[in-house]
Protein backbone atom coordinates (compact mmCIF):
# COMPACT_ATOMS: atom_id res chain seq x y z
CA UNK A 1 0.00 0.00 0.00
CA UNK A 2 1.18 3.35 -0.98
CA UNK A 3 1.81 6.59 0.81
CA UNK A 4 2.21 9.95 -0.95
CA UNK A 5 3.71 12.84 0.95
CA UNK A 6 2.31 16.27 0.09
CA UNK A 7 4.39 18.77 1.96
CA UNK A 8 3.72 22.29 0.74
CA UNK A 9 7.03 24.00 1.26
CA UNK A 10 7.98 26.62 -1.27
CA UNK A 11 10.40 26.00 -4.09
CA UNK A 12 13.14 28.12 -2.57
CA UNK A 13 12.78 26.38 0.75
CA UNK A 14 12.95 23.03 -1.04
CA UNK A 15 16.20 23.92 -2.75
CA UNK A 16 17.68 25.07 0.54
CA UNK A 17 16.62 21.82 2.17
CA UNK A 18 18.47 19.79 -0.45
CA UNK A 19 21.64 21.79 0.00
CA UNK A 20 21.48 21.68 3.77
CA UNK A 21 20.76 17.97 4.02
CA UNK A 22 23.68 16.84 1.90
CA UNK A 23 21.38 14.29 0.27
CA UNK A 24 23.40 14.20 -2.93
CA UNK A 25 26.97 13.48 -1.97
CA UNK A 26 29.63 14.72 -4.38
CA UNK A 27 31.19 11.31 -5.04
CA UNK A 28 27.79 9.67 -5.54
CA UNK A 29 26.60 12.50 -7.76
CA UNK A 30 29.55 11.89 -10.12
CA UNK A 31 28.65 8.23 -10.67
CA UNK A 32 28.39 7.99 -14.45
CA UNK A 33 25.48 5.59 -14.68
CA UNK A 34 23.62 5.86 -11.40
CA UNK A 35 19.94 6.69 -11.32
CA UNK A 36 18.88 8.91 -8.42
CA UNK A 37 15.30 8.06 -7.54
CA UNK A 38 12.73 9.29 -5.03
CA UNK A 39 10.08 6.64 -4.50
CA UNK A 40 6.85 6.79 -2.54
CA UNK A 41 8.64 6.32 0.78
CA UNK A 42 11.77 4.86 2.29
CA UNK A 43 12.07 1.07 2.27
CA UNK A 44 11.48 0.05 5.88
CA UNK A 45 10.77 -3.69 5.68
CA UNK A 46 13.11 -5.67 3.42
CA UNK A 47 11.57 -9.12 3.87
CA UNK A 48 9.13 -9.35 0.91
CA UNK A 49 6.87 -11.88 2.64
CA UNK A 50 6.34 -9.89 5.83
CA UNK A 51 4.25 -6.95 4.57
CA UNK A 52 1.91 -5.86 1.83
CA UNK A 53 3.57 -2.42 1.69
CA UNK A 54 4.02 -1.39 -1.97
CA UNK A 55 7.50 0.03 -1.34
CA UNK A 56 8.69 -3.40 -0.16
CA UNK A 57 7.17 -4.95 -3.30
CA UNK A 58 9.00 -2.41 -5.47
CA UNK A 59 12.25 -3.27 -3.69
CA UNK A 60 11.47 -6.97 -4.09
CA UNK A 61 10.91 -6.90 -7.85
CA UNK A 62 14.38 -5.45 -8.35
CA UNK A 63 16.17 -7.82 -5.93
CA UNK A 64 14.26 -11.09 -6.38
CA UNK A 65 12.63 -12.95 -9.25
CA UNK A 66 9.52 -15.09 -9.74
CA UNK A 67 8.66 -18.31 -11.55
CA UNK A 68 6.04 -16.51 -13.63
CA UNK A 69 5.19 -12.84 -14.15
CA UNK A 70 2.37 -10.64 -15.43
CA UNK A 71 2.75 -8.78 -18.73
CA UNK A 72 1.18 -5.46 -19.67
CA UNK A 73 -2.04 -7.16 -20.82
CA UNK A 74 -2.50 -8.93 -17.50
CA UNK A 75 -1.40 -12.29 -18.94
CA UNK A 76 0.89 -14.61 -17.00
CA UNK A 77 4.19 -15.45 -18.72
CA UNK A 78 7.17 -17.67 -17.76
CA UNK A 79 9.92 -15.77 -15.91
CA UNK A 80 12.38 -17.95 -14.01
CA UNK A 81 10.51 -20.93 -15.44
CA UNK A 82 11.63 -22.22 -18.83
CA UNK A 83 8.27 -23.87 -19.22
CA UNK A 84 5.70 -26.11 -17.59
CA UNK A 85 3.53 -29.14 -18.31
CA UNK A 86 0.18 -30.26 -16.89
CA UNK A 87 -1.06 -33.83 -16.68
CA UNK A 88 -4.24 -34.88 -18.46
CA UNK A 89 -6.18 -34.95 -15.18
CA UNK A 90 -4.77 -31.48 -14.34
CA UNK A 91 -3.53 -32.72 -10.98
CA UNK A 92 0.21 -32.67 -11.68
CA UNK A 93 2.04 -29.49 -12.70
CA UNK A 94 5.72 -29.70 -13.59
CA UNK A 95 7.91 -26.58 -13.80
CA UNK A 96 11.40 -26.44 -15.29
CA UNK A 97 13.80 -23.65 -14.34
CA UNK A 98 15.79 -21.80 -16.99
CA UNK A 99 19.45 -22.82 -17.08
CA UNK A 100 22.12 -20.55 -15.64
CA UNK A 101 20.05 -18.85 -12.96
CA UNK A 102 22.01 -17.91 -9.86
CA UNK A 103 21.68 -15.91 -6.68
CA UNK A 104 23.64 -12.79 -5.76
CA UNK A 105 26.08 -14.92 -3.76
CA UNK A 106 26.78 -16.87 -7.00
CA UNK A 107 25.05 -20.03 -5.76
CA UNK A 108 22.90 -21.66 -8.48
CA UNK A 109 19.13 -21.39 -8.23
CA UNK A 110 17.71 -24.89 -7.78
CA UNK A 111 14.32 -26.51 -7.50
CA UNK A 112 14.96 -26.97 -3.78
CA UNK A 113 15.16 -23.17 -3.40
CA UNK A 114 11.83 -22.83 -5.20
CA UNK A 115 10.11 -25.38 -2.97
CA UNK A 116 11.44 -23.78 0.23
CA UNK A 117 10.46 -20.29 -0.93
CA UNK A 118 6.92 -21.26 -1.88
CA UNK A 119 6.48 -23.17 1.38
CA UNK A 120 7.47 -20.05 3.32
CA UNK A 121 5.32 -17.76 1.17
CA UNK A 122 2.06 -19.71 0.91
CA UNK A 123 0.90 -19.36 4.55
CA UNK A 124 1.47 -15.60 4.42
CA UNK A 125 -0.71 -14.89 1.38
CA UNK A 126 -4.44 -15.33 0.83
CA UNK A 127 -4.01 -16.87 -2.62
CA UNK A 128 -1.01 -18.83 -1.42
CA UNK A 129 -3.14 -20.39 1.30
CA UNK A 130 -5.71 -21.43 -1.31
CA UNK A 131 -2.98 -23.08 -3.37
CA UNK A 132 -1.56 -24.77 -0.27
CA UNK A 133 -5.00 -26.14 0.65
CA UNK A 134 -5.43 -27.54 -2.86
CA UNK A 135 -2.00 -29.16 -3.10
CA UNK A 136 -1.13 -32.74 -2.30
CA UNK A 137 2.62 -32.27 -2.62
CA UNK A 138 5.40 -29.90 -3.70
CA UNK A 139 8.81 -31.45 -4.34
CA UNK A 140 12.07 -30.94 -6.21
CA UNK A 141 12.40 -33.78 -8.71
CA UNK A 142 15.93 -32.74 -9.71
CA UNK A 143 18.04 -29.55 -9.71
CA UNK A 144 15.83 -27.77 -12.25
CA UNK A 145 12.44 -29.49 -11.92
CA UNK A 146 9.63 -28.74 -9.46
CA UNK A 147 6.53 -30.92 -9.26
CA UNK A 148 3.26 -29.67 -7.79
CA UNK A 149 0.54 -32.25 -7.23
CA UNK A 150 -3.03 -31.29 -6.41
CA UNK A 151 -5.92 -32.90 -4.56
CA UNK A 152 -8.33 -31.43 -7.11
CA UNK A 153 -8.04 -29.35 -10.29
CA UNK A 154 -7.13 -25.76 -9.47
CA UNK A 155 -7.46 -23.45 -12.53
CA UNK A 156 -5.46 -20.52 -11.15
CA UNK A 157 -2.06 -22.13 -10.50
CA UNK A 158 -0.16 -19.90 -12.93
CA UNK A 159 -2.13 -16.78 -11.98
CA UNK A 160 -1.15 -17.29 -8.37
CA UNK A 161 2.52 -18.10 -9.02
CA UNK A 162 2.78 -15.07 -11.32
CA UNK A 163 0.66 -12.62 -9.36
CA UNK A 164 2.12 -9.13 -8.84
CA UNK A 165 0.22 -8.59 -5.61
CA UNK A 166 2.05 -8.40 -2.30
CA UNK A 167 3.26 -10.54 -0.77
CA UNK A 168 4.73 -11.70 -4.09
CA UNK A 169 5.97 -15.33 -4.40
CA UNK A 170 9.61 -14.33 -4.83
CA UNK A 171 12.26 -17.04 -4.89
CA UNK A 172 14.92 -16.98 -2.14
CA UNK A 173 17.85 -19.30 -1.38
CA UNK A 174 16.67 -22.32 0.60
CA UNK A 175 18.87 -21.49 3.60
CA UNK A 176 17.17 -18.08 3.86
CA UNK A 177 13.67 -19.32 3.03
CA UNK A 178 13.95 -21.75 5.97
CA UNK A 179 14.04 -18.80 8.40
CA UNK A 180 11.22 -19.36 10.92
CA UNK A 181 8.00 -17.96 9.52
CA UNK A 182 7.53 -15.52 12.41
CA UNK A 183 10.98 -13.96 11.90
CA UNK A 184 12.06 -11.51 9.23
CA UNK A 185 14.93 -12.52 6.99
CA UNK A 186 18.06 -10.50 7.69
CA UNK A 187 20.21 -11.52 4.71
CA UNK A 188 18.83 -10.03 1.50
CA UNK A 189 19.97 -12.36 -1.28
CA UNK A 190 17.90 -12.73 -4.42
CA UNK A 191 18.41 -13.68 -8.04
CA UNK A 192 16.93 -10.53 -9.58
CA UNK A 193 18.54 -7.96 -11.90
CA UNK A 194 19.79 -5.78 -9.02
CA UNK A 195 21.55 -6.69 -5.77
CA UNK A 196 21.18 -4.95 -2.44
CA UNK A 197 24.26 -3.21 -1.01
CA UNK A 198 23.88 -3.35 2.80
CA UNK A 199 27.27 -1.66 3.22
CA UNK A 200 25.97 1.44 1.40
CA UNK A 201 22.59 1.58 3.12
CA UNK A 202 22.12 4.71 5.21
CA UNK A 203 18.58 4.64 6.66
CA UNK A 204 17.01 8.05 6.36
CA UNK A 205 19.35 8.96 3.50
CA UNK A 206 20.01 6.46 0.70
CA UNK A 207 19.76 2.80 -0.31
CA UNK A 208 21.90 1.56 -3.22
CA UNK A 209 21.07 -1.33 -5.54
CA UNK A 210 23.83 -2.41 -7.95
CA UNK A 211 23.41 -4.12 -11.31
CA UNK A 212 23.83 -7.88 -10.83
CA UNK A 213 26.29 -8.92 -13.51
CA UNK A 214 25.30 -12.58 -13.13
CA UNK A 215 21.65 -12.04 -13.99
CA UNK A 216 20.43 -13.98 -17.03
CA UNK A 217 17.56 -12.05 -18.68
CA UNK A 218 14.92 -13.69 -20.84
CA UNK A 219 15.19 -13.22 -24.59
CA UNK A 220 11.77 -11.58 -24.96
CA UNK A 221 11.27 -7.82 -24.98
CA UNK A 222 10.41 -6.31 -21.57
CA UNK A 223 6.69 -6.18 -20.90
CA UNK A 224 5.62 -4.86 -17.46
CA UNK A 225 6.94 -7.49 -15.01
CA UNK A 226 7.57 -10.10 -17.70
CA UNK A 227 10.13 -10.44 -20.48
CA UNK A 228 13.81 -9.59 -20.55
CA UNK A 229 15.07 -7.54 -17.61
CA UNK A 230 18.28 -5.99 -18.96
CA UNK A 231 19.97 -3.54 -16.62
CA UNK A 232 21.61 -0.66 -18.49
CA UNK A 233 22.91 1.39 -15.55
CA UNK A 234 25.51 0.61 -12.91
CA UNK A 235 23.27 1.26 -9.92
CA UNK A 236 20.13 2.90 -8.65
CA UNK A 237 20.10 5.07 -5.52
CA UNK A 238 16.81 5.25 -3.62
CA UNK A 239 16.91 8.66 -1.97
CA UNK A 240 14.98 9.29 1.23
CA UNK A 241 13.27 12.62 0.61
CA UNK A 242 9.96 12.63 2.50
CA UNK A 243 8.94 16.13 1.42
CA UNK A 244 7.59 15.72 -2.12
CA UNK A 245 7.82 19.44 -2.88
CA UNK A 246 11.54 19.22 -2.12
CA UNK A 247 11.80 16.18 -4.40
CA UNK A 248 9.96 17.95 -7.24
CA UNK A 249 12.34 20.90 -6.93
CA UNK A 250 15.30 18.54 -7.04
CA UNK A 251 13.87 16.92 -10.18
CA UNK A 252 13.50 20.27 -11.93
CA UNK A 253 17.08 21.15 -10.95
CA UNK A 254 18.36 17.84 -12.34
CA UNK A 255 19.54 16.60 -8.92
CA UNK A 256 17.34 13.51 -9.12
CA UNK A 257 16.21 11.58 -12.19
CA UNK A 258 12.79 10.27 -11.20
CA UNK A 259 10.03 11.00 -8.69
CA UNK A 260 7.41 8.31 -8.25
CA UNK A 261 4.64 10.56 -6.96
CA UNK A 262 4.52 14.28 -7.63
CA UNK A 263 2.51 16.77 -5.53
CA UNK A 264 -0.68 17.66 -7.35
CA UNK A 265 -0.07 21.36 -6.84
CA UNK A 266 3.27 21.01 -8.68
CA UNK A 267 1.82 19.42 -11.82
CA UNK A 268 1.54 22.68 -13.80
CA UNK A 269 5.08 23.70 -12.91
CA UNK A 270 6.47 20.28 -13.80
CA UNK A 271 4.64 20.27 -17.14
CA UNK A 272 6.31 23.59 -17.98
CA UNK A 273 9.77 22.58 -16.76
CA UNK A 274 12.51 21.93 -19.31
CA UNK A 275 13.74 18.34 -19.55
CA UNK A 276 10.97 16.98 -17.32
CA UNK A 277 8.09 14.74 -18.38
CA UNK A 278 5.04 13.42 -16.55
CA UNK A 279 3.92 9.81 -16.69
CA UNK A 280 0.16 9.65 -16.13
CA UNK A 281 -1.68 6.35 -16.47
CA UNK A 282 -5.27 5.19 -16.17
CA UNK A 283 -7.21 1.96 -15.70
CA UNK A 284 -5.49 -0.58 -13.50
CA UNK A 285 -2.60 1.82 -13.00
CA UNK A 286 -4.88 4.09 -10.97
CA UNK A 287 -5.15 3.83 -7.20
CA UNK A 288 -7.93 3.10 -4.74
CA UNK A 289 -8.08 4.88 -1.41
CA UNK A 290 -9.48 3.07 1.65
CA UNK A 291 -10.11 3.65 5.32
CA UNK A 292 -9.14 0.32 6.91
CA UNK A 293 -11.10 -0.62 10.07
CA UNK A 294 -9.94 -2.74 13.01
CA UNK A 295 -12.68 -5.30 13.75
CA UNK A 296 -10.79 -6.64 16.77
CA UNK A 297 -11.00 -3.40 18.77
CA UNK A 298 -13.90 -1.25 19.98
CA UNK A 299 -15.87 0.49 18.65
CA UNK A 300 -15.55 -1.20 15.24
CA UNK A 301 -15.94 -4.68 16.69
CA UNK A 302 -19.65 -3.84 16.34
CA UNK A 303 -20.78 -4.22 12.68
CA UNK A 304 -23.59 -1.72 13.12
CA UNK A 305 -21.09 0.94 14.18
CA UNK A 306 -18.87 0.10 11.20
CA UNK A 307 -21.71 0.44 8.72
CA UNK A 308 -22.44 4.01 9.82
CA UNK A 309 -19.24 5.05 8.04
CA UNK A 310 -20.79 4.39 4.62
CA UNK A 311 -22.96 7.46 5.27
CA UNK A 312 -19.94 9.58 6.26
CA UNK A 313 -17.41 8.82 3.51
CA UNK A 314 -17.32 11.72 1.05
CA UNK A 315 -15.28 10.57 -1.93
CA UNK A 316 -15.73 13.74 -3.97
CA UNK A 317 -14.87 15.85 -0.93
CA UNK A 318 -11.76 13.81 -0.10
CA UNK A 319 -10.37 13.82 -3.66
CA UNK A 320 -11.09 17.52 -4.02
CA UNK A 321 -9.49 18.35 -0.64
CA UNK A 322 -6.35 16.49 -1.67
CA UNK A 323 -6.18 18.72 -4.73
CA UNK A 324 -6.37 15.98 -7.35
CA UNK A 325 -7.30 17.59 -10.70
CA UNK A 326 -10.64 16.38 -12.10
CA UNK A 327 -8.93 14.58 -15.00
CA UNK A 328 -7.07 12.38 -12.50
CA UNK A 329 -9.93 11.30 -10.21
CA UNK A 330 -13.30 9.57 -9.97
CA UNK A 331 -15.67 8.60 -7.18
CA UNK A 332 -16.19 4.84 -7.30
CA UNK A 333 -18.27 2.52 -5.12
CA UNK A 334 -16.95 -0.75 -6.55
CA UNK A 335 -14.56 -2.64 -4.29
CA UNK A 336 -12.99 -4.01 -7.50
CA UNK A 337 -12.29 -0.57 -9.04
CA UNK A 338 -14.34 1.15 -11.74
CA UNK A 339 -13.50 0.42 -15.36
CA UNK A 340 -12.38 -3.17 -14.70
CA UNK A 341 -14.00 -6.49 -15.72
CA UNK A 342 -15.46 -7.10 -12.25
CA UNK A 343 -16.87 -3.60 -11.62
CA UNK A 344 -20.22 -3.87 -9.82
CA UNK A 345 -22.58 -1.76 -7.73
CA UNK A 346 -23.83 -4.72 -5.67
CA UNK A 347 -24.53 -3.59 -2.11
CA UNK A 348 -23.46 -0.02 -2.85
CA UNK A 349 -26.87 1.49 -2.12
CA UNK A 350 -25.74 1.99 1.50
CA UNK A 351 -22.89 4.28 0.38
CA UNK A 352 -24.85 7.52 0.34
CA UNK A 353 -23.38 10.56 2.08
CA UNK A 354 -25.72 11.85 4.79
CA UNK A 355 -24.31 13.08 8.08
CA UNK A 356 -27.79 13.45 9.57
CA UNK A 357 -28.78 9.89 8.68
CA UNK A 358 -25.45 8.64 10.03
CA UNK A 359 -26.07 10.48 13.29
CA UNK A 360 -29.45 8.79 13.65
CA UNK A 361 -28.03 5.36 12.82
CA UNK A 362 -25.15 5.78 15.26
CA UNK A 363 -27.57 6.62 18.07
CA UNK A 364 -29.24 3.23 17.56
CA UNK A 365 -25.98 1.27 17.94
CA UNK A 366 -23.95 0.21 20.98
CA UNK A 367 -21.61 3.19 20.54
CA UNK A 368 -21.28 5.29 23.70
CA UNK A 369 -18.53 7.75 22.91
CA UNK A 370 -15.52 5.42 22.91
CA UNK A 371 -12.57 7.15 21.19
CA UNK A 372 -11.92 6.11 17.60
CA UNK A 373 -8.12 5.97 17.38
CA UNK A 374 -7.39 7.12 13.85
CA UNK A 375 -3.77 6.57 12.75
CA UNK A 376 -2.66 9.29 10.34
CA UNK A 377 0.47 9.63 8.20
CA UNK A 378 1.77 13.16 8.59
CA UNK A 379 1.86 15.22 5.38
CA UNK A 380 0.29 12.51 3.21
CA UNK A 381 -2.73 12.63 0.94
CA UNK A 382 -4.11 9.84 3.10
CA UNK A 383 -4.08 12.24 6.04
CA UNK A 384 -6.03 14.78 3.99
CA UNK A 385 -8.61 12.11 3.09
CA UNK A 386 -8.76 11.18 6.76
CA UNK A 387 -9.44 14.79 7.76
CA UNK A 388 -12.55 14.90 5.56
CA UNK A 389 -13.96 11.75 7.15
CA UNK A 390 -12.98 12.80 10.67
CA UNK A 391 -14.93 16.04 10.33
CA UNK A 392 -18.06 14.13 9.28
CA UNK A 393 -17.55 11.53 12.02
CA UNK A 394 -17.42 14.21 14.71
CA UNK A 395 -20.58 15.84 13.38
CA UNK A 396 -22.33 12.46 13.52
CA UNK A 397 -21.34 11.96 17.17
CA UNK A 398 -18.09 9.98 17.08
CA UNK A 399 -15.23 10.86 19.42
CA UNK A 400 -12.08 10.77 17.28
CA UNK A 401 -8.50 10.64 18.54
CA UNK A 402 -6.28 11.30 15.51
CA UNK A 403 -2.68 10.22 16.09
CA UNK A 404 -0.25 11.40 13.42
CA UNK A 405 2.95 9.48 12.69
CA UNK A 406 5.06 8.22 9.79
CA UNK A 407 4.09 5.25 7.60
CA UNK A 408 6.63 2.92 9.19
CA UNK A 409 5.06 3.52 12.59
CA UNK A 410 1.59 2.86 11.16
CA UNK A 411 2.84 -0.48 9.84
CA UNK A 412 4.13 -1.35 13.29
CA UNK A 413 0.99 -0.18 15.11
CA UNK A 414 -1.45 -1.92 12.78
CA UNK A 415 0.16 -5.30 13.59
CA UNK A 416 -1.42 -5.07 17.07
CA UNK A 417 -5.02 -6.08 17.66
CA UNK A 418 -5.60 -3.20 20.06
CA UNK A 419 -4.61 0.44 20.34
CA UNK A 420 -5.97 1.53 16.95
CA UNK A 421 -9.34 1.74 15.25
CA UNK A 422 -8.63 2.73 11.66
CA UNK A 423 -6.15 4.25 9.24
CA UNK A 424 -6.28 5.78 5.78
CA UNK A 425 -4.24 4.36 2.92
CA UNK A 426 -4.32 3.70 -0.82
CA UNK A 427 -3.20 0.88 -3.11
CA UNK A 428 -2.45 0.11 -6.75
CA UNK A 429 -5.45 -0.77 -8.89
CA UNK A 430 -3.81 -4.02 -9.97
CA UNK A 431 -4.04 -5.06 -6.30
CA UNK A 432 -7.68 -4.11 -5.87
CA UNK A 433 -9.32 -5.28 -9.13
CA UNK A 434 -10.35 -8.72 -7.83
CA UNK A 435 -11.68 -10.20 -4.60
CA UNK A 436 -8.71 -12.59 -4.71
CA UNK A 437 -6.18 -9.78 -4.42
CA UNK A 438 -8.07 -6.91 -2.78
CA UNK A 439 -6.26 -6.57 0.54
CA UNK A 440 -9.40 -6.32 2.63
CA UNK A 441 -11.46 -9.10 1.03
CA UNK A 442 -8.67 -11.53 0.12
CA UNK A 443 -7.65 -11.62 3.79
CA UNK A 444 -11.14 -12.14 5.17
CA UNK A 445 -10.95 -14.44 8.22
CA UNK A 446 -7.14 -14.45 8.03
CA UNK A 447 -4.60 -13.25 10.58
CA UNK A 448 -4.24 -9.90 8.83
CA UNK A 449 -4.33 -6.39 10.35
CA UNK A 450 -7.97 -5.43 10.68
CA UNK A 451 -9.12 -9.01 11.37
CA UNK A 452 -12.41 -8.78 9.47
CA UNK A 453 -14.31 -12.05 9.10
CA UNK A 454 -17.47 -13.36 7.47
CA UNK A 455 -17.17 -17.12 6.86
CA UNK A 456 -19.30 -16.85 3.74
CA UNK A 457 -16.67 -14.78 1.92
CA UNK A 458 -13.82 -17.36 1.99
CA UNK A 459 -16.31 -19.98 0.77
CA UNK A 460 -17.28 -17.74 -2.14
CA UNK A 461 -13.61 -17.06 -2.84
CA UNK A 462 -13.05 -20.80 -3.25
CA UNK A 463 -15.97 -20.90 -5.69
CA UNK A 464 -14.44 -17.98 -7.57
CA UNK A 465 -11.12 -19.84 -7.85
CA UNK A 466 -12.76 -23.06 -9.03
CA UNK A 467 -14.92 -21.31 -11.63
CA UNK A 468 -13.55 -20.85 -15.15
CA UNK A 469 -16.50 -19.03 -16.81
CA UNK A 470 -16.02 -15.26 -16.68
CA UNK A 471 -19.76 -14.54 -16.34
CA UNK A 472 -19.99 -16.84 -13.33
CA UNK A 473 -16.96 -15.19 -11.77
CA UNK A 474 -18.59 -11.77 -12.16
CA UNK A 475 -21.70 -13.07 -10.38
CA UNK A 476 -19.63 -14.44 -7.49
CA UNK A 477 -17.59 -11.22 -7.26
CA UNK A 478 -20.80 -9.21 -7.01
CA UNK A 479 -22.02 -11.40 -4.14
CA UNK A 480 -18.66 -11.06 -2.34
CA UNK A 481 -18.99 -7.28 -2.65
CA UNK A 482 -22.55 -7.33 -1.30
CA UNK A 483 -21.33 -9.22 1.79
CA UNK A 484 -18.32 -6.90 2.08
CA UNK A 485 -20.54 -3.83 2.24
CA UNK A 486 -22.28 -5.45 5.22
CA UNK A 487 -19.01 -6.60 6.81
CA UNK A 488 -17.27 -3.25 6.13
CA UNK A 489 -13.60 -4.30 6.17
CA UNK A 490 -12.82 -0.90 4.69
CA UNK A 491 -14.56 2.13 3.26
CA UNK A 492 -13.41 3.60 -0.06
CA UNK A 493 -12.36 7.24 -0.35
CA UNK A 494 -11.83 7.40 -4.11
CA UNK A 495 -10.10 6.25 -7.28
CA UNK A 496 -7.36 8.39 -8.80
CA UNK A 497 -4.15 8.67 -10.77
CA UNK A 498 -0.85 9.90 -9.32
CA UNK A 499 1.52 11.06 -12.06
CA UNK A 500 5.20 10.18 -11.87
CA UNK A 501 7.83 12.59 -13.22
CA UNK A 502 11.24 11.96 -14.75
CA UNK A 503 14.10 13.67 -16.54
CA UNK A 504 14.09 13.36 -20.32
CA UNK A 505 17.62 11.96 -20.07
CA UNK A 506 16.00 8.64 -19.11
CA UNK A 507 15.15 6.25 -21.93
CA UNK A 508 13.12 3.06 -21.79
CA UNK A 509 11.08 3.88 -18.68
CA UNK A 510 8.19 1.45 -18.34
CA UNK A 511 4.68 2.91 -18.44
CA UNK A 512 3.51 1.41 -15.18
CA UNK A 513 2.35 2.44 -11.72
CA UNK A 514 5.03 0.03 -10.47
CA UNK A 515 8.40 1.84 -10.55
CA UNK A 516 10.58 -0.37 -12.80
CA UNK A 517 14.21 0.44 -13.63
CA UNK A 518 15.51 -2.46 -15.66
CA UNK A 519 15.89 -1.59 -19.37
CA UNK A 520 16.24 2.10 -18.42
CA UNK A 521 19.14 4.07 -19.91
CA UNK A 522 20.48 7.43 -18.81
CA UNK A 523 21.78 9.65 -21.57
Amino acid sequence: MSILETGRRGVLAGGAAIAASGILRPREARAERQLNLVLESEVVILDPYMTTAAITRTFGFHIFDTLFAMDGQGRIQPQMAEGHTVSADRLTWTFTLRPGLKFHDDAPVTATDVVASLERWMPKDALGRMLRDAQAGLVAKDARTVELTLKRPFPLVLEILGKPNAPVPFILPERIARTPADQRITEIIGSGPFRFRPDLWLPGNVMVLDRFAGYVPREEAPDFLAGGKRVKVDSIALRAMPDQMTAATALIAGEIDYQQYVPFDMIDRLERARNVRLLSLGGLHQFQGNYRLNHAFAPFDDPEVRRVLWKLADQDGALQAIGIPPRFRTACNSFWMCGTPLTTDAGAEVARLSVEQAKAELARTSYRGQPVIFLGVGGSISQVAAAVLIQNMKQAGFTVDEQVMDWGTVLARRARRDGWSMFSVYANGVDMMSPLTHFYTANTCADYPGWSCDDRIPALMRQFVDTEAEADRRTIAAEIQRLSYALTPSVMWGQFTIPAAYRTSLRGLMESSFPIFWNVEKA
